[in-house]
C-alpha cells in the first residue's frame, strides 16, 4: 500500500508538485501520484518538481506523472481565486498565512505597493481583507502579469493595479510622478539586490516597508544592518519593529520578513 504522507508535496488547488526521490522509478511515481489523486479527490493532475525555482522569474520546471494533462491552476487561499500556470508563474502556497498577517495590519484608507507581485496573491489578499484605498502591484513577468490582471477580475476588485516591468525602472518613474505610498511590501526573490534603494523614495512618512529576505539564523543581524545601511544611504530614518521567520527555504536557512518603519 503506497503511503501518501510519505511524500513530500505542494497542493496548488486541481494540481499536486511531488518532490520525488532520484532513485524512484516511473512506475513507483505514477503509483504514488494515483494514490494520492485517490485520496485528495480535488486533484486531478500530479506532476513532478525536476528542479529549483530558478531565474529572476523564479520560474519552476515540472514534468507530468497522472490525472489531466495541465499545468494550468485554479487555486484558492483566504477567500481568493487564483488562476496560473506552474511553469511560468513563481506562487508559493506556504505564503498564505503571511499574506494574510501583513493583509491584516493595512488601515484604512492605505495606498499599498507590492513588488515582485507575481499572479498579485499579496495585492489581491489585502484588497480583500483590508480598507485600502489603493493596491499597485508591480511584476516583472509578462505571463504572471497577465494572469494577475485576470485574477483582479475574478476577485472582482477595483482598487488594484498591475504594472508590468522591472522595478528599477518602474519605481524611478513612480518617484518622478511623485507617487508615494503608506505601505509597501517586498516580496523579492532570493537575489542579491536589496531594491530597498528603489524603494525608500516612495515611502511616505510613518509608512511601514514589509522587507523578505533569505539568509541563516546567525546571519539575520547583519541583513538587519545592511538594511539600516541602505535607509542612511538614503538618508531616510527608520525602525525597525520587528523580524519573523516566513518559512525555510533550505538547510538552516530561513526567509524572513523584517518590519520597518520610516520615521522621516
Amino acid at each position: 500500500m503506497v503511503k501518501v504522507s510519505d511524500k513530500g508535496y505542494d497542493i496548488l488547488g486541481n494540481i499536486a508538485i511531488v518532490k520525488f526521490d532520484r532513485k524512484q522509478k516511473l512506475g513507483e511515481k505514477k503509483k504514488f501520484a494515483l494514490a494520492l489523486m485517490d485520496e485528495r479527490k480535488m486533484v486531478t493532475t500530479v506532476l513532478e518538481k525536476v528542479g529549483k525555482f530558478s531565474g529572476r522569474l523564479r520560474t519552476l520546471s515540472t514534468k507530468w506523472i497522472a490525472g489531466e494533462k495541465s499545468k494550468e491552476v485554479i487555486y484558492r487561499e483566504n477567500g481568493c481565486f487564483f488562476r496560473f500556470n506552474t511553469d511560468t508563474c513563481y506562487f508559493s502556497p506556504r505564503l498564505a498565512n503571511e499574506r494574510l498577517e501583513v493583509a491584516k495590519m493595512v488601515k484604512p484608507g492605505e495606498e499599498v505597493l507590492v513588488l515582485f507581485g507575481g499572479v498579485a496573491p499579496f495585492a489581491i489578499v489585502i484588497a480583500k481583507e483590508s480598507k485600502a484605498k489603493r493596491v499597485v502591484s508591480v511584476e516583472l513577468g509578462k505571463d504572471c502579469s497577465k494572469y494577475a490582471l485576470e485574477n483582479v477580475k475574478r476577485n472582482k476588485l477595483n482598487n488594484v493595479e498591475i504594472i508590468q516591468g522591472d522595478v528599477k525602472r518602474v519605481l524611478p518613474l513612480m518617484h518622478k510622478k511623485k507617487e508615494r505610498y503608506d505601505r509597501i511590501v517586498m516580496a523579492r526573490p532570493n537575489l542579491k539586490d536589496s531594491f530597498l534603494d528603489v524603494s525608500f523614495p516612495l515611502i511616505r512618512k510613518n509608512g511601514m516597508i514589509h522587507y523578505y529576505g533569505f539568509c541563516k539564523e546567525e546571519e539575520l543581524d547583519g541583513m538587519l544592518e545592511m538594511i539600516k545601511w541602505e535607509a542612511k544611504n538614503a538618508k531616510i530614518k527608520i525602525k525597525i519593529i520587528g523580524t519573523r521567520k516566513a518559512g525555510d527555504i533550505g538547510v538552516r536557512k530561513f526567509r524572513y520578513r523584517v518590519d520597518v518603519k520610516v520615521v522621516n
